[in-house]
């Protein structure tokens, strides 16, 4: 006999602990079911922007970063070389996945949720219920079990083509000296592709290289010889906790769901394809989802396609089409030359790259006279 639950979530990281938090708040029983046991690691660049924590804030979450400096200030590397620091709109943490994850899930069991260590292979909708493995039924289901997610391939949705997905390699480092600040190389050679250095506070930086996949395979060797080329000074021997991991962008996303089953997070591809963001996407949408499949779970896919596109939907846009310009790279060192010259532009272009920001006409015009040289 199926133990029966009103929403069930598959995956505990970030978007499915914000969707149990948020069905929990609607007053729904929840099921959360991750394959691992917390805390865990994730690979992720571990950078929490404000956007993210103003979602947890919502949902009850205050704690997240406790304990771990605020970041302030972002340097870019454009690919020609070109560069801007300055001080981010709202500052950013570092915090790593194995702490994040955690609290959030603590967070979403303080409120109520069922926490199981259980891998899911086997989704199966009923009229009005869903069934998992046979061994557990629930009125909706929240598909937030990442990049390589099985709800997502049960509902027929293969994983992202080539060009709408991302390799990268992660792992931690002695932090660079100097005034703390978010770093992030992009490099000419391998366009789109870049390496960042985010200090957490401890002494140590989460750094990493990623690059979207066109076409060849991406060795283990390659990335860390990118790390180092575009990093320099990392000493490889002593980075530890190295660990690969595929980045699924928004560009190429499958339906919300269908019925009673929702995606959210890295399973629906909310990656932002201008950064490789994707903590902010997961906890928005995981929040969304799991408000729909508790309050309406027999159309929960259409209720959270419909609320995922009115808070999203423009911003998806605007960073499609800032993804697909900065395929040229002259057009992202334009973008830097324009930020570095003009506030405006770099917070307009962090907003975009961190949370839920727009492009607009003044921004791509500056960017223009950044391609002309003139400014």
């Amino acid at each position: 006999m199926s133990e029966a639950y009103d929403v069930a979530v598959v995956g505990a990281g970030p978007a499915g602990a914000a969707a149990a938090l948020a069905a929990r708040r609607a007053g729904a029983r929840v099921l959360l079911l991750d394959r691992a046991d917390f805390p865990r690691d994730k690979a992720c660049g571990d950078g929490v922007a404000a956007h993210a924590l103003d979602v947890l804030a919502r949902l009850g979450v205050t704690d997240a970063v406790a304990g771990y400096p605020p970041l302030s200030a972002l340097r870019l590397v454009a690919p020609g070389g070109d560069t801007v620091a300055r001080t981010l709109p709202r500052p950013a943490y570092t915090v790593p996945r194995t702490v994040f994850d955690a609290r959030l899930v603590a967070a979403a069991v303080a409120a109520g949720a069922e926490l199981r260590r259980h891998t899911v292979r086997r989704v199966v909708e009923r009229d009005d219920r869903v069934l998992l493995d046979d061994v557990f039924a629930a009125r909706a289901v929240v598909g937030a079990d990442g990049a390589g997610s099985v709800v997502r391939r049960l509902l027929g949705h293969p994983i992202n083509p080539e060009r709408h997905l991302a390799l990268a390699i992660r792992g931690y480092a002695t932090a660079r000296s100097g005034p703390p600040e978010q770093l992030i190389v992009t490099s000419a050679a391998r366009w789109p592709a870049y390496a960042w250095s985010f200090p957490i506070g401890d002494g140590r930086a989460n750094v990493g290289y990623g690059e979207v996949l066109r076409g060849e395979p991406l060795s283990r060797t390659h990335l860390l010889d990118r790390l180092a080329a575009l990093l320099p000074g990392t000493d490889l021997a002593t980075v530890a906790d190295l660990r690969a991991h595929h980045l699924p962008l928004s560009t190429y996303r499958p339906s919300p769901g269908r019925g009673r089953v929702t995606l959210a997070g890295d399973a629906l591809s909310l990656i932002n394809p201008f950064t490789g963001e994707g903590i902010f996407y997961a906890v928005l949408s995981g929040a969304l989802a799991g408000a729909s499949a508790a309050r309406s779970p027999d159309r929960a896919a259409d209720r959270y396609a419909a609320d995922l596109r009115r808070r999203l939907g423009t911003h998806l846009r605007h960073s499609s089409a800032a993804a697909w310009l900065a395929r040229r790279r002259r057009v992202v060192d334009g973008a830097v030359r324009a930020a570095r010259h003009d506030d405006r532009v770099f917070r307009t272009v962090a907003e975009l790259g961190l949370g839920d920001g727009r492009l607009d006409a003044r921004t791509l015009a500056m960017i223009g006279w950044g391609l002309s040289g003139r400014v």
